[in-house]
């Protein structure tokens, strides 16, 4: 690349990082807010927030991106016309297909990395999530059970301690256990640990009651006991296998699945879809340039208005991109709406190649501009102020 090509492609990569990182960070604060309750109800640290909420990122570049693209490549377009440099490139004898070239090289960047995070790095941090996730399940005695709340471990389930004492020892327990129909148990007791064996683990109760009112008898019965165990082993998942879903799965998986994978046996067709999907990823950037270049890269005045242009650009990426959701979606139960999208996105790419090679100009028609300007003076005329004396 010559000083130019190096100059075009520096800036325009260093605005989609500016962008990327913005609209990635407005995103993920959004999609964070919603796992807050890992700090309220779960009890878990600020570092443990960030860390399962930091893993979604990924998966969001892989959306963002070709948009952070589009937006970069406009902004390098418009900060060309308004210091006359397309227009003086231009004159040099560089054509819109040359001045492309350091665009599609950015592309090229920013493809490659949307295919890495497609491939690999956005399936491994959700199924870093969930195995994270898990881990915490598993250790719901330690991290749910906090002092002065009532957990609510199932729909029929509650539990609550009084204090936290040195050896792990827990003060003033409460449980409340409706999940048998046929009765309900109340137990209260002075302390209890917890003990994990290999049978599963329990809530090792001293010194305390259990109430048990029974269906159909109206006298409950009570009992004073020394020591109870009771069973928490179902709100454990230690020693179980995490099952991924299909996001969850790296592309070389998608591509050749276990025959018995019961995942692949149910959802064949979000397999499929999901397949396409990482493999259009890195087409899309590709898509979004060659249209945005389209519309802007052609050389104008800086009398010339580019607001159609940019318009145009905006609502032609943004309605190819919602085509494409719709056809992942149909592409579920419709293997040939797969083949839609590719046709899709290569007649966009084609038509926009088109336009750049010929350096067609694309400007609002004359009666949309006359029509603009006259609604323009009438409502200048309609709301102006009256000149005063």
């Amino acid at each position: 690349m010559g000083s130019i090509d190096r100059y075009i492609f520096r800036t325009t990569l260093a605005s989609f990082a500016v962008v990327l990182v913005s609209l990635t960070g407005v995103i993920w604060i959004t999609q964070a807010l919603r796992g807050i309750d890992l700090m309220t109800s779960q009890g878990q640290t600020i570092l443990t927030f960030l860390g399962i909420t930091g893993l979604v990122i990924p998966a969001l570049i892989l959306i963002i991106s070709p948009i952070a693209l589009m937006i970069s490549i406009s902004h390098t377009l418009n900060k060309l016309a308004t210091d006359s440099e397309i227009i003086v490139m231009n004159a040099a004898g560089y054509s819109p297909l040359r001045l492309f070239l350091p665009f599609f090289y950015a592309t090229c960047v920013v493809s490659l990395i949307v295919a890495f995070i497609a491939a690999y790095l956005a399936p491994d941090g959700l199924r870093r999530i969930k195995q994270w996730d898990a881990e915490i399940t598993a250790d719901v005695l330690t991290n749910i059970l906090q002092p002065g709340r009532f957990a609510r471990l199932d729909q029929d389930l509650t539990i609550r301690i009084r204090e936290r004492q040195p050896g792990g020892v827990l003060g003033g327990i409460f449980v409340d256990d409706r999940r048998d129909p046929k009765e309900r148990s109340t137990i209260i007791a002075d302390r209890g640990t917890i003990l994990r064996n290999d049978s599963g683990s329990y809530l090792v109760l001293e010194d305390g009651h259990l109430g048990r009112f029974e269906a159909g008898k109206r006298e409950p019965v009570l009992v004073a006991f020394r020591s109870y165990a009771f069973d928490m082993s179902q709100f454990s998942n230690r020693g179980r296998d995490v099952s991924l879903g299909i996001r969850e799965r790296y592309l070389w998986e998608l591509l050749s699945p276990p025959p018995d994978d019961p995942v692949f046996k149910q959802l064949p067709g979000q397999f499929r879809a999901e397949l396409h999907d990482r493999f259009l990823s890195p087409i899309y950037p590709f898509a979004f340039s060659v249209l945005t270049f389209a519309f802007l890269g052609t050389p104008r005045t800086t009398r010339q208005s580019r607001g159609f242009a940019i318009t145009c650009a905006v609502l032609t990426v943004f309605g190819l991109r919602m085509a494409g959701f719709a056809c992942s979606v149909l592409t579920v139960k419709t293997p040939s709406a797969a083949l839609v999208q590719y046709l899709m996105l290569v007649t966009a790419t084609a038509a926009g190649m088109f336009i750049i090679v010929r350096g067609i100009v694309i400007d609002a028609p004359a009666s949309l501009v006359e029509a603009i300007n006259r609604t323009v003076e009438g409502m200048t005329r309609l709301f102006g102020r009256p000149a005063t004396a």
